[in-house]
């Protein structure tokens, strides 16, 4: 029997991988599953597919994973189109994705509540609540130019309020293009303003027809707008995006145009008059109530009879003069009774009895004092004689009369060591009555 041809594995895994590659059923799969293990990354997306048999590998590079309008989850149930192939390193067999829209829900509306989700959690809906100006100047339209949306929106606002002026930014409301488009001319808005309000909307139609008015980036620049915005986007039933970013939103072109003017011009008129008459009658009573408040004042005490007024301001000068006087009063016995005691006690008797008590303390302070000195003289002295002995037994020449001695050379310096004397040499022995001068002639050293 021949022995077998072997092969790497690598070779192996490349020849499936080319089985995978060029097989025309595996190049374009559609596949229905739920997704499991899904953590969203930065750039490509790794998770699986799988129902009750089986499971599957999936990858979505960047660029596919981009066009998606809804964020998947865990757990969602999917429809995905891609091509099977075998990743080498690992060698399992997974799904490259393509495209992929929820199973069951469309993918424009699951998008769409995602979205919403979205914006809504940052406040995006609630930042912008501001109120349409009364009687407006200018007013910004971004809207198709041929479609029924500004011809009733110019209708109306002819009708109620002509002398307001519209400019219209013509843009795309419908397709791919339209939300870039519609983002342009947002920044015309800008560049050519200031307008008092903007209209944005367009007429009904389907959900992908409304679809750019669902646009993250488009309803961001909307909230960003430094005027009040009004959309009208498809009919009452629909809502966008843009319609919940909007600071007002109206249910048709005709509403969104009475919302941004003010009521037709003779109502104003006969409003003004209205206001004036309340304005002269409202005039009319306030002064009636300040003549009646001049006249009480002109007929009070403090005008008829001004001398009134300082009655209880002189009843009150007279108690603080008599609290005064009798204050002073109580003051001067007081220091009257301290003067008598200060006089009686330096009364010639009571001096004498004083200075005998004074001298009496004085001689008993002497003789205590005499005693301390003396005791403390004596104390002294037995110190100072328990220290001269002391020090007498420490005298060196003590230690030298009771036979002993120390040597010096020449110098003075003490000899204390047999290494310090060298034979030949002079030295001197200091006794207890007198010094010996003496050679060495050798020198011994013991041991020990």
């Amino acid at each position: 029997m021949a022995e077998p041809e072997y092969l790497t594995v690598t070779a192996l895994t490349q020849y499936l991988k080319r089985k995978f590659d060029f097989d025309p059923y595996l190049t374009r799969v559609a596949v229905s599953g739920e997704i499991s293990n899904f953590r969203l990354r930065q750039n490509h997306q790794y998770f699986s597919l799988k129902d009750d048999g089986a499971k599957i590998s999936a990858v979505m590079f960047k660029s596919a994973f981009a066009k998606l309008k809804f964020q998947p989850e865990e757990g969602m149930k999917v429809l995905a189109v891609g091509r099977v192939t075998l990743y080498p390193n690992s060698g399992n067999y997974q799904i490259v994705i393509d495209r992929m829209e929820p199973d069951g829900v469309g993918a424009l509306y699951q998008a769409y509540e995602q979205l919403k989700a979205k914006l809504e959690a940052e406040g995006l809906f609630a930042k912008n609540q501001r109120p349409l100006r009364q009687f407006p100047k200018r007013v910004a339209v971004i809207t198709s130019p041929s479609g029924a949306v500004i011809q009733d929106i110019r209708t109306t606002v002819a009708r109620r309020y002509p002398i307001l002026q519209l400019v219209l930014f013509p843009a795309q409301v419908q397709g791919d293009t339209a939300a870039a488009g519609i983002r342009a001319q947002l920044k015309r808005v800008r560049a050519m303003g200031p307008f008092d309000a903007l209209i944005i909307g367009r007429g009904g139609g389907s959900i992908e027809d409304l679809w750019p008015f669902n646009d993250e980036a488009l309803a961001r620049d909307l909230a960003d707008m430094p005027m009040p915005v009004v959309a009208s986007v498809g009919h009452e039933t629909d809502f966008t995006i843009v319609d919940y970013v909007a600071d007002k939103r109206a249910a048709t072109p005709t509403a969104a145009a009475e919302l941004v003017t003010p009521v037709p011009l003779v109502d104003a008129l006969s409003r003004l008059s209205e206001d004036r008459t309340r304005l002269a009658a409202a005039l009319m009573r306030t002064l009636q109530t300040l003549t009646q408040r001049l006249h009480r004042v002109q007929q009070s005490v403090v005008l008829t009879q001004p001398e009134r007024l300082y009655d209880q301001y002189l009843q009150r000068v007279d108690q603080l003069v008599a609290r005064r006087n009798a204050a002073m009063q109580t003051i001067l016995q007081q220091q009257a009774h301290r003067l008598a005691m200060a006089q009686a006690s330096l009364a010639p008797r009571q001096l004498a009895v004083r200075v005998a008590t004074t001298q009496a303390t004085v001689r008993a302070d002497r003789g205590r004092l005499d005693r301390a000195v003396q005791t403390l003289v004596a104390t002294k002295r037995q110190q100072l004689a328990a220290a001269e002995l002391a020090l007498d037994h420490l005298s060196p020449l003590k230690i030298l009369g009771r036979g002993y001695a120390y040597v010096t050379a020449p110098d003075g310096h003490m000899l204390t060591r047999v290494a310090d004397y060298q034979v030949g040499a002079t030295a001197e022995i200091h006794a207890a009555d007198g010094t010996v001068h003496v050679t060495i002639n050798e020198r011994k050293q013991t041991d020990g």
